[in-house]
């Protein structure tokens, strides 16, 4: 990629995150974003339809950034609690922009496809599962629960929420699926 496109989109990114940090995206305007970004409005749309799809680019990369933290997606019924550790280690390390790109009323977006993209993974491998209410249902308490446990509970460090939950996860897996 030419050197001045990368700037460019860097300075559109920047700009972007720096207004959304202090407003909703619905409020952000390619003139204002522009503005701040130091280019003209015709060099936005270059590179993007409008906010929402810059927003939504950026989405979707957080997200790919945080599944990737997944080292085993095989392990989300055999070993949850190695499951949600990573999955964890993925929302960790990508807090700060979770925060941003995903607050006020976008927050449940995040989980939501995060969680689309497991099921994906796992009933194009195990077909078998998909009809089964158990395992559609662990997997949205396990995913969703867990997220919104470890956000609302942020009186307590990353590592012990992480933990906590990711060992919830285990045991209550183990109830529906021991021998």
């Amino acid at each position: 990629m030419d050197l001045r496109v990368k700037k460019t989109k860097s300075a559109i990114i920047n700009s972007f995150l720096q207004l959304r940090s202090k407003k909703p995206l619905e409020r952000i305007t390619v003139k204002e974003l522009s503005d701040l970004a130091e280019i003209n409005k015709a060099t936005f749309y270059l590179h993007y339809k409008d906010i929402y799809d810059l927003s939504e680019s950026l989405e979707n990369e957080l997200l790919d950034s945080v599944l990737s933290s997944i080292r085993h997606p095989d392990a989300v019924l055999s070993e949850p609690k190695v499951f949600i550790s990573e999955l964890f280690d993925g929302f960790i390390a990508n807090q700060s922009l979770i925060d941003i790109i995903f607050s006020n009323d976008r927050k449940g977006i995040l989980v939501d496809r995060v969680e689309s993209k497991i099921r994906k993974f796992m009933f194009e491998k195990y077909s078998k599962c998909k009809d089964i209410p158990e395992i559609n249902i662990l997997l949205s308490f396990t995913i969703k629960g867990g997220y919104y446990a470890f956000t609302d509970n942020a009186q307590y460090d990353s590592a012990t929420r992480a933990e906590i939950i990711s060992e919830m996860a285990d045991q209550l897996t183990k109830c529906f699926f021991s021998d």
